[in-house]
């Protein structure tokens, strides 16, 4: 007769991490006597989650134990998914050996349970498969099960044979297919699979078990052109296209799926529109396709901005068209939408086919829409297309002015003032803690309400912080936690993040971290890594530490001298004089900190305003009165030198020494004026994620060439290293105050070349901005583009698209004179010519024929006079005809 086992052997082994040992023991517990045990695994649990040491060696074990003790099925199905064990579960033989003497009913339903789970719990194929058998019931169908299934089918990948059995094996096959399609990134975990050379992959077995008739073709055929159409990442849909790819359609599948293939050359992902554009052609070309679907297909994939597309469909037009003539009338008012294509290449193939079918077309009105249609094209191929139409008559009709619309500037919002009661406080606190990206406004109002309120009444700013006190990780951590305020707000845990400071405060506030830690805090510290922005950071910092210093100590000031007026961060010097005087009156002396900070941000641009405020701050007759007085009158405040030096194929930027700041203000601010070295090496680092930059620049808002000389490791990373999001801040450079020197300009450059589009929109952004406060250096910004394309620190075809967009907003002339500066450079003698370069050249001759802008291109000639009809020598003759102002009947000379 079995003994049975006493709870301190089992408690015994599973402390121990002995899983097998576990197992046994528990077999001959009851029922009754493993629920005893609940309790025990629960604190064991607990007190394991702060204890990294033993979690990876006792979680298996402890994940059987619970599992096995139990009773309720959402508590089973809960503990068996749990967080703690994913990554050291107990084995899947083991945890269905502990249920299976459990009722059939109740397998299922935490069966049910498991499936129902996230993706991210990272269900176990076979503790999910082997639930199921034991419940006799078929596997239930989720987005965890499947993606579970697709790990465990991937988890083949060494075996030739092994992916082609493991799906064969797979209970309920076709319901487990027909999940794949209904859920999402089924695709890319399915692409996931490294198969060796010449092995199985999901997309040859599904595509062979279909031909063996294992599997439904029609459902096949559905599910993937279901799935296409709902869309979804380039990844998920490749997969899904391959298998239908594999699935060799024939003709009838084909023809039956018309209106599918039309939307998904609409809609669909590039590689998807394109497949379904070829099946389009053939069954147009076989004349299974009609005139008037051929005519709305073809003006859906004219609005798609992927040259390739464009193209095959000019071709396939001209295709039918030569094969059926009568169509000409319904086909060819489709070229209006390829007129407005901004390829020039597709507008001048889409004003050929209308040139070479232009006798086909009989019908005035459907002269005249093309007509209306030709004014989106440049003036040289809209006087063709006229021609061509027998309408020379309009073409002649004589130009409006160019004029430039530029965007309005944008203008500086006054900031509302700080919560005034502390539950709304509260509020704004909460809701700043729990975003990701904190804009300067939220940071700063809550900063400044936190001052006051303080300052006015403690107890009651405590009481309504609570409940966001409590929700912080270090708030109710324990003593030996290594989440204690001490450790979390440590100087090994250096961050310039605006929560953490945030929180900093609080826990100031709070009275949770000690006077000495604090302290500590404010001196320097020997950081491991130095990033670009190590120097403006130290700065930031230095003032919330300062002030989470003062408000431990009870020494809080009524409220912060360096709160911005304006979305800026500028502060009205008017309103910095008033502060002063209340302090002076109060008898209060300002922190340092704080009041270096207000002196950084004190508006001069308006010269009239701060000589007024000067006056009045000099007449305080105190020190703080009379720095103010000296900083807003000064002829310049911040003198740099700029300085530029060309290495390792990038241009960098450099600024000399800033004595007022390095002499005038404390430590952090003063490192604010040290050199810049233009061949300073950065490492990388986290504030691109969570985006400091915002409030960096508002540190110095009247001086962005020192924020700017900091900041170019950003863009330089963007065009040169691909970074995402190096240029974002660009926008806010150019909103910014102070003179838009060479840092600035270089920038701006960068960003134009940024690997993403979204940097490079807000490049383009900046462009627009600089141009319409005046500030643009278009000869500056164009030499720098010509310093920068030849080596390939910013590629010609980024570029091109970045001022294609620019000259698109109306800047034609700004992008035009940009260009004027940068071409020479890429076209002189010696120069390879870049990829991409015949963008460029069509870029510029589109703004100087819309400009009207003439004159002679260094080096151009020598582009244009060569022979044969490449992208760049056509583009390069378009050029050089619109800049001696020949249109030449339209024809390119």
């Amino acid at each position: 007769m079995k003994r049975a086992a006493t709870e301190h052997e089992v408690c015994a082994a599973v402390r121990e991490g002995m899983t097998d040992r576990v197992a046994g023991l528990l077999e001959e517990m009851t029922a009754a006597e493993r629920r005893a045990l609940v309790p025990e695994w629960e604190r064991l649990r607990k007190e394991l989650r702060q204890d990294w040491g033993r979690q990876r060696r006792v979680y298996p074990a402890l994940h059987l134990a619970g599992a096995a003790s139990l009773s309720g099925a959402a508590a089973v199905a809960s503990w068996l998914t749990a967080a703690d064990f994913r990554w050291a579960a107990a084995p899947a033989g083991l945890l269905l050996r502990a249920l299976r003497d459990r009722e059939p009913h109740w397998l299922a339903d935490v069966a049910r349970r498991v499936a129902a789970r996230p993706v991210s719990a990272g269900v176990d194929h076979g503790l999910l498969d082997g639930l199921a058998r034991l419940a006799d019931c078929p596997p239930p169908v989720t987005e965890a099960s499947v993606h579970a299934w697709i790990q465990y089918v991937n988890g083949a990948w060494s075996d030739r044979d092994g992916v082609d059995a493991r799906i064969r094996d797979t209970r309920h096959l076709s319901a487990m297919t027909a999940g794949l399609f209904a859920t999402a990134d089924a695709g890319r975990a399915m692409a996931n699979l490294y198969s060796v050379d010449g092995g199985d992959s999901w997309v040859t077995v599904l595509a062979r078990l279909t031909a063996e008739g294992l599997l439904d073709r029609p459902a096949m055929v559905e599910g993937c052109v279901a799935r296409l159409l709902r869309g979804g990442p380039a990844a998920d849909q490749r997969v899904f296209l391959n298998l239908l790819t594999a699935l060799e359609l024939t003709g009838d599948e084909r023809r039956a799926r018309r209106a599918d293939w039309s939307a998904l050359a609409a809609d669909g992902i590039s590689t998807v529109a394109a497949h379904a554009q070829a099946v389009l052609s053939g069954l147009a070309l076989a004349g299974d396709l009609s005139d008037r679907e051929l005519a709305d297909l073809s003006a859906a994939v004219f609005f798609r901005t992927e040259k390739k597309l464009v193209r095959a469909q000019l071709v396939l037009l001209g295709k039918v068209l030569s094969a059926r003539p009568h169509a000409a009338e319904l086909l060819l008012p489709g070229l209006g939408h390829a007129f407005g294509q901004p390829d020039a290449d597709a507008q001048e193939r889409a004003l050929r086919l209308l040139e070479r079918h232009r006798d086909k077309v009989t019908d005035e009105k459907v002269r005249e829409e093309l007509a209306y249609a030709a004014d989106q094209l440049s003036p040289a191929l809209r006087v063709r297309a006229l021609t061509a139409l027998g309408m020379e008559a309009r073409g002649g009709a004589p130009e409006a002015a160019y004029e430039e619309m530029l965007p309005p500037a944008p203008a500086a919002v006054r900031l509302a003032p700080a919560p005034a009661s502390p539950a709304e406080l509260a509020e704004e606190t909460g809701a700043l803690l729990a975003r990701r990206d904190v804009d300067v406004a939220a940071f700063e109002r809550v900063l400044d309400g936190l001052v006051r309120l303080a300052h006015r009444d403690r107890a009651a700013l405590l009481d309504a912080l609570a409940p966001v006190l409590a929700r912080t990780e270090w708030y109710g951590a324990a003593p030996d936690s290594r989440l204690t305020p001490e450790r979390y707000f440590g100087t090994d845990a250096y961050t310039c993040d605006v929560r953490h400071l945030t929180e900093l405060v609080l826990a100031a506030l709070a009275e949770r971290i000690s006077e000495e830690a604090l302290w500590a805090g404010t001196q320097d510290t020997a950081l491991t890594r130095r990033c670009a922005h190590t120097t403006l950071c130290r700065a930031f910092e230095a003032r919330v530490r300062e002030l989470a210093h003062r408000v431990r100590t009870d020494a809080v000031p009524p409220f912060l001298l360096s709160t911005p007026t304006w979305s800026t961060g500028a502060v009205d010097p008017a309103e910095l004089v008033d502060r002063l005087e209340v302090y002076a009156t109060a008898g209060i002396r300002p922190l340092g900190d704080d009041f270096a900070q207000a002196l950084l941000r004190a508006r001069r641009s308006d010269r009239p305003a701060a000589e007024a405020a000067a006056a009045r701050a000099a007449a305080l007759g105190t020190p703080e009165g009379e720095h103010l007085a000296r900083w807003l009158t000064a002829a310049d405040p911040l003198p740099a030198t700029p300085e530029r030096r060309t290495a390792d194929r990038r241009v960098l930027p450099g600024l000399g020494e800033c004595f007022p700041l390095l002499h005038d203000f404390p430590r952090d601010f003063a490192r604010l004026g040290e050199p810049v070295p233009a061949d300073a090496q950065h490492f990388w680092c986290y504030h691109l994620d969570d985006d400091i930059r915002p409030h960096l620049l508002a540190m110095l808002p009247e001086d962005r060439e020192l924020v700017a000389a900091r900041l170019a490791h950003d863009t330089i990373a963007s065009a040169v290293q691909d970074q995402r999001r190096g240029a974002a801040v660009l926008p806010l450079l150019a909103e910014a105050g102070g003179p838009a020197g060479p840092a600035t300009h270089l920038c701006v450059a960068y960003g134009l070349g940024s690997r993403h589009p979204e940097d490079r929109l807000a490049a383009v952004d900046a462009l627009l901005v600089l141009a319409a406060r005046g500030q643009l250096d278009a000869g500056r910004l164009g030499t720098d583009l010509g310093a920068l394309v030849p080596p390939g620190a910013v590629k010609a075809a980024r570029l091109a698209d970045a001022l294609r967009t620019a000259a698109a907003t109306g800047a034609y002339a700004t992008v035009g004179e940009v260009l004027r500066h940068t071409l020479p450079a890429l076209l002189a003698e010696g120069v390879e010519p870049a990829r991409g370069l015949g963008d460029l050249l069509g870029v510029a001759a589109e703004c100087a024929e819309r400009t009207g802008i003439t004159g002679a291109l260094p080096c151009l000639d020598r582009v244009a006079d060569r022979s044969g009809s490449s992208r760049l020598v056509l583009e390069a003759r378009r050029l050089r005809t619109a800049l001696n102002g020949e249109l030449n009947g339209g024809t390119v000379s």
